[in-house]
Order: C-alpha cells, then sequence, then structure tokens
C-alpha cells in the first residue's frame, strides 16, 4: 500500500519537473576575475598622472567649468491661493501636525 502512495504523488511532481524550463539570463556580464585589481597607492598613482595638473592657471585657456548665471526664473502659471488650495481633495492636501511633531521637526530630529 505504501507504493502505491508515492507512485501517486511522483507523478505530479515528474509533471512539474518537466514544465519548469532551464533558466536563460538575459544579461550577460564579461568575465573580471582575471584582472588584477590595483592597490590604493596605484590608483592614486595612475589618477595624479593621467589628471592634467592646475596649479598654475593659464591665461589663454578659460576653465572649462565656468558658466554663465542665469537667473532663476518662476515657472509661469497661476500662483497657488487659497482658494484653490480649499478646493483640493483631501487625498491631496496635506494632513494637519501635531504639535509635538512641529517641536520634535523645530529640533532637528531625536535628541
Amino acid at each position: 500500500m505504501g507504493s502505491k502512495v508515492s507512485s501517486k504523488m511522483a507523478a505530479p511532481t515528474a509533471r512539474v519537473i518537466q514544465a519548469v524550463r532551464p533558466h536563460a539570463p538575459l544579461i550577460k556580464f564579461p568575465n573580471r576575475h582575471d584582472i588584477p585589481k590595483p592597490n590604493a597607492q596605484e590608483a592614486l598613482k595612475i589618477l595624479t598622472t593621467s589628471l592634467p595638473q592646475h596649479n598654475a592657471p593659464s591665461a589663454a585657456a578659460p576653465p572649462q567649468l565656468a558658466r554663465t548665471h542665469v537667473p532663476l526664473t518662476p515657472i509661469p502659471g497661476t500662483p497657488d491661493t487659497l482658494a484653490t488650495i480649499n478646493l483640493l481633495p483631501a487625498r491631496y492636501r496635506r494632513r494637519p501636525m501635531a504639535l509635538d511633531e512641529m517641536e520634535f521637526i523645530q529640533r532637528g530630529g531625536p535628541e
């Protein structure tokens, strides 16, 4: 009788095992195990030799990071008013804060 129970249970599991296909990865990463990793001293040495020196500024080449100043302007549109805020549905409104919560924020967090 024990063999009949096991054969009845083995059939569904065999079907499940056949239905599962082998995993095919969609992303393939390069094998980087053979590339030696430099230590910190070697990395600093490489960086100092490859980066240009900025000790003496040259008048011929302006700095690359210099940008002209653009003033910030407000986004055009109707400004928020008390009437528009009151017309918002409750789910979009800011929930009221308790006094304890306001004090917690004002002091910068837990003591």
